[in-house]
């Protein structure tokens, strides 16, 4: 059992995790480093270790059937929002709101259809901006909008667009994207 001071800093991602279930042996994979991380080590979001934990997550209008997508430059793709947490930041969903706020102005964000997290995956990061090459544990999330129109780049490399969810998943150039862009999908689908 871990020391309780170690974990301290990955309980509640130890907790989110504990009630999450993988849809997949791959995403299984994952969820068990994603854990091992929580329990052993002192900070999981620290960005100094070569895997640490992000947050994330794709923006819906359930109206249109739309999702947001924002240009990476890093990456040179279209991804979905989000980022590491601030020191002190714990909770993988309120580090979600607050990235997607801040990348896009959208001040009326909210879990949809409901606070859960909808995927776990271990993204490859190259190096990059004075880092060496290392792994994201990215925890994902679906949040919505009632006011699409309202989106404000954070910057002029960073533009946003808005797509179809079916267009979405042919954009997203990464696997583990078009798997979470999948299953946004299918919830917008069934609304």
């Amino acid at each position: 059992m871990p020391d309780r001071d170690r974990s301290a800093g990955g309980e509640p991602l130890i907790t989110l995790l504990c009630h999450y279930t993988p849809a997949d042996a791959t995403e299984a994979a994952d969820v068990a480093r994603v854990t091992e991380l929580a329990c052993s080590a002192g900070d999981p979001w620290s960005r100094t270790a070569p895997l640490h934990v992000t947050a994330s997550a794709l923006i819906v209008h359930p109206p249109t059937g739309k999702v947001l997508l924002r240009w990476h430059q890093r990456q040179q793709a279209w991804l979905q929002v989000g980022g590491h947490g601030d020191p002190g930041e714990r909770d993988p969903l309120a580090i979600a709101l607050r990235e997607a706020r801040e990348e896009t102005g959208l001040a009326d964000l909210v879990p949809w259809p409901d606070p859960a997290l909808m995927h776990v995956v271990i993204v490859q990061v190259a190096a990059g901006k004075g880092e060496p090459e290392h792994e994201h544990a990215d925890l994902r999330f679906v949040l919505a909008t009632a006011r699409p129109d309202a989106i404000a780049a954070e910057h002029a490399d960073a533009p946003l667009r808005w797509l179809p969810a079916p267009d979405a998943v042919q954009e997203a150039a990464q696997p583990n994207l078009r798997e979470t862009l999948s299953r946004v999908q299918r919830l917008l689908v069934q609304r």
